[in-house]
């Protein structure tokens, strides 16, 4: 590890910004000045080497390409304001008084026994979320520096150029500007939000609409042309199963808790999808909609029409891999939606119909804000599924083609990391995908967590 002008020059800096930053908050908390000072100066300094003493500062290294540098420079100012995030948190006060509040309010159990049994206890879950959860994240965190064929007995160092290759903007000058209007929209929806005028706020909710889209758009432009298609594909075919998949959900569901005959019977065959695994439902769509001997093209056979070949036509095939990606998700979303349904108030609804609300007045207004604490729910579920469990249904059905344009990020990790025996990139593309849907979640828990009413 060797520490270079360069390094050395963002981690005095951060160090400044982290005293200077938390030394003002921490004397308007009434805590000592050189508390605060210290504090910062230790979350500026501490924060860049998270990301940093890992790598050995490699990316600061003499041979070190601009993109590498550039990483390195993000991932120090991301573990700065890692740290002082956490900092600010510590020293806040307003933090502090919600924090002594709960405290007051909250009863927490208490073990009397050894204070060795609990954790004697835990052992066997430690264990083995250690053997298969946390060493072989850690195992991939270490795979994705390296140049490692599958295979192979030795590996090689190569610092972040498995996610350095992944990056290379064809126009620079739009990724920036991009960046700009982005910004300028975070900003301007958060200033909006924070308006007492409802008017402004719903403005301000359009706004981070768009920022959003902005960034989705920036990242399009960020990925170097390899890995753009993949982007590309991943974004297409989670939106179309999360959005239709909801969207068929709701409705079916909301159907199906109508007082009828047979009512039980009815329902659970609707939930029964949800028993088959994802290659399962591959399989079965795959024996629907082939070409040849398929179940469709038989049935079209008696009017004279022929199937297109799905394989053949990459609009065709991510067609087929949303549809059965929302049959299989149809009956987890439909448990949720029918449970929540008994819990939309009567009342309401009775109220709705005698004030002379439409069937669709009464479900826009009544049931969907009673169902939001469901659908927020499904949301996070359904991308997480839809960006990781829809592997198996695309090995299957298609195998990424054609030309790749089915190859979603998680199936594309695959490619990479054992037909193409390439683990270091493969890993590094895994790494990317989580980063993307932590991210992601975490977004949705700030922006649409916000708008789901409890019924408080």
């Amino acid at each position: 590890m060797e520490l270079t002008l360069p390094a050395i020059a963002v981690l005095a800096l951060t160090t400044g910004i982290g005293a200077v930053a938390l030394g003002r908050l921490g004397t308007a908390a009434g805590r000592p000045a050189a508390f605060g000072f210290a504090a910062g100066a230790a979350a500026g300094f501490g924060g860049p080497l998270l990301f940093m003493v890992p790598l050995g500062f490699c990316t600061f290294a003499p041979e070190a390409s601009t993109t590498d540098l550039v990483l390195g420079y993000l991932l120090m100012a991301s573990g700065a304001a890692l740290a002082l995030r956490v900092g600010w948190s510590v020293i806040d006060p307003v933090a502090a008084k919600a924090r002594a509040k709960s405290s007051d309010s909250t009863t927490h159990g208490v073990f009397k026994g050894h204070p060795f049994l609990p954790w004697v206890l835990l052992s066997p879950t430690l264990v083995i979320l250690a053997m298969f959860l946390y060493w072989p994240a850690a195992r991939t965190i270490t795979l994705s520096t390296q140049l490692t064929r599958l295979g192979a007995p030795q590996s090689v160092d190569v610092c972040v150029t498995n996610f350095t290759e992944l990056v290379g903007p064809s126009r620079p000058w739009l990724a920036f500007v991009i960046l700009i209007v982005t910004t300028a929209l975070f900003v301007g929806s958060g200033y909006l939000a924070r308006q007492a005028d409802a008017n402004l706020q719903r403005y301000g909710g359009y706004l981070g609409s768009a920022a959003v889209a902005s960034v989705l758009y920036l990242l399009y432009l960020l990925w170097s042309t390899a890995y753009r298609p993949v982007y590309l594909v991943t974004m297409i075919i989670s939106a179309g199963t999360v959005l239709v998949g909801l969207a068929i959900s709701i409705g079916i569901a909301y159907l199906a808790y109508q007082p009828i005959r047979g009512a039980g019977i009815y329902r659970t065959l609707l939930i029964w999808p949800y028993a088959i695994s994802p290659p399962i439902a591959g399989l079965i769509f795959f024996v629907i909609f082939d070409p040849s001997n398929g179940i469709i093209e038989h049935w079209l056979g008696f009017v004279g029409i022929d199937l297109p070949n799905y394989r053949q036509n990459a609009q065709l095939a991510q067609g087929v891999v949303i549809i059965a990606s929302v049959w299989k998700t149809l009956g987890y979303n439909l448990l949720f939606y029918i449970a929540g349904l008994q819990t939309v108030p009567g009342d309401q609804l009775e109220a709705a119909e005698l004030d002379g609300a439409s069937s669709w007045q009464r479900f826009r207004y009544v049931v969907l804000p009673a169902l939001s604490p469901i659908t927020f729910f499904l949301i996070v579920t359904n991308l997480t599924y839809a960006f990781f469990d829809t592997f198996g249904t695309i090995d299957y059905l298609t195998a990424g083609g054609p030309a790749g344009q089915t190859s979603v990020a998680m199936y594309e990790v695959y490619r990479v990391a054992i037909p193409g025996r390439d683990l270091g990139r493969g890993a590094a593309q895994s790494m990317i995908l989580f980063l993307g849907v932590v991210a992601l979640t975490l977004w949705q828990f700030r922006s649409t967590g916000k708008k789901v009413s409890y019924g408080n």
